[in-house]
């Protein structure tokens, strides 16, 4: 899973650019399988990735971590290929497969010398439709992602506080939810939940296929319909759509869990792409905190000392609008109340006087090296498509570039004033407890 947290955290700076010039086909099979196929003989290998369109935003109530644990579920076998065999054989070939949940979908992936990529339509196609779910292997999955949940979360202040600032953010929206799931609700998932799960959302009208590398489009694509046009489309979904009411007020949450230093977590509802605001939202991202020559971490570790580190995440790149996020650990010895007070000081700066040309183009730059440093990879390329598709269209992509080159100084300071008030904030703070020596 770290593997995957890494990847996601470089993605999320690689993928919102303009498509390449690439070759790139798509596809809708007769049963509503979307294909997007992109050749790249740069190397003799290829990427096959399924995105299925559900995530822990598309849950029942009572029943989060739905997706994240039939993501575990989907590597237990089907009648063709039992437990584990999956990856046996993905190993065995000299691939490498995965996979990861978000609130919005689930993505799984292989990557293989392209002369072996047929391997993972095999695989794809049978755990699409054959999944056993076998009860005993869910009970003893349900463990491994509670002990998940437990050395991730709950025994990390840091994500703890994290999580309870989310949950307080949302009113409404599903979003509150953790994608892992209430440690609870996890408990009682029972066969028959992920069953019903598994064939609501695991049909190919809600999937897309995604291929780049080394490979012909005309050929694969043979390959594809072979395997996956003949699995039947699964029955309508009915998505529940919520809105976030507009916040009207300073949320806050005190966290007092064991940690070394104080820790603060504020967060802002904000829109997401491709709002227009969505843009200047990100260039803002990157002049606050892009680096250590950015404004944050030049002002509060570096001048004033009262932070031991600080960032800021705008996420742009959801179903529905999410969180601007700051973040920030205080030195020993020093009042979080000081560096928050710091923090409201420099996003007022930013308010009142227009960034320098020198920063807006700053932020354009690191944007755009951000995606020529993920050009080699055909996985970050695979990702790139599968995240606009999920959006809508992969041609997004190039809409994105286009916004974010016409960002101007005064675009900045306008949604800095819109989004980053006081009533629209929710703060979280981690009071550090000390430990509890039990008595012998």
């Amino acid at each position: 899973m770290g593997f995957i947290r890494a990847i996601l955290v470089f993605i999320s700076l690689v993928y919102p650019i303009a498509s390449e010039a690439a070759s790139v086909s798509e596809h809708v099979l007769k049963n509503g399988l979307r294909v997007v196929i992109v050749e790249d003989h740069k190397a003799p290998i290829a990427t096959f990735q399924v995105w299925y369109r559900v995530g822990s935003i598309d849950e029942p109530l009572g029943k989060s971590g739905l997706s994240h644990l039939l993501e575990h579920m989907m590597f237990k076998g089907t009648a063709k290929y039992g437990p584990s065999e999956l990856s046996r054989i993905v190993q065995s070939n000299g691939g490498m497969n995965n996979a990861y949940t978000t609130k919005d979908y689930t993505v799984y992936f292989e990557i293989f010398s392209s002369d072996r990529i047929t391997l993972s339509l095999d695989l794809e196609s049978d755990r699409m439709q054959n999944l056993t779910l076998d009860p005993e292997e869910v009970r003893s999955e349900k463990k491994v992602v509670m002990e998940e949940r437990r050395l991730r979360y709950e025994d990390d202040p840091q994500n703890s506080l994290f999580e309870e600032v989310v949950a307080v953010a949302f009113k409404v929206h599903p979003y509150q939810r953790p994608v892992i799931g209430w440690m609870s609700d996890i408990k009682y998932i029972e066969r028959n939940d992920l069953y019903d799960y598994y064939k609501t959302f695991y049909s190919p009208d809600n999937a897309l296929i995604v291929i780049v590398g080394d490979v012909k489009p005309d050929e694969i694509m043979l390959k594809v319909k072979d395997y996956f046009e003949d699995i039947p489309s699964g029955p309508k979904i009915k998505r529940i759509r919520s809105t976030e009411p507009e916040q009207r007020g300073e949320k806050r949450v005190l966290l007092r869990k064991e940690a070394e230093l104080p820790y603060i977590i504020v967060v802002y509802n904000t829109p997401g792409f491709p709002h227009e605001d969505s843009y200047a939202l990100d260039v803002l991202n990157l002049i606050l905190s892009g680096g250590k020559s950015s404004r944050l971490y030049r002002s509060l570790v570096y001048e004033k000392q009262i932070a031991l580190n600080i960032s800021a995440n705008y996420s742009s790149f959801n179903r529905d609008p999410y969180l601007f996020l700051f973040s920030a650990t205080a030195t020993p010895g020093n009042d979080i109340t000081e560096l928050e007070k710091t923090l409201y000081e420099e996003i007022e700066h930013i308010k009142k006087e227009k960034p320098s040309e020198f920063e807006i183009q700053k932020a354009k730059n690191q944007i755009e090296s951000s995606f020529i440093m993920g050009q080699d990879s055909i996985f970050l390329q695979a990702m790139k498509y599968g995240v606009f598709e999920m959006l809508g269209d992969w041609r997004l992509m190039d809409k994105y570039l286009e916004g974010i080159r016409k960002v101007t100084p005064g675009d900045v300071v306008n949604v800095a004033n819109k989004y980053l008030h006081e009533d629209n904030r929710t703060v979280g703070i981690l009071i550090p407890t000390k430990q509890v020596k039990s008595e012998k």
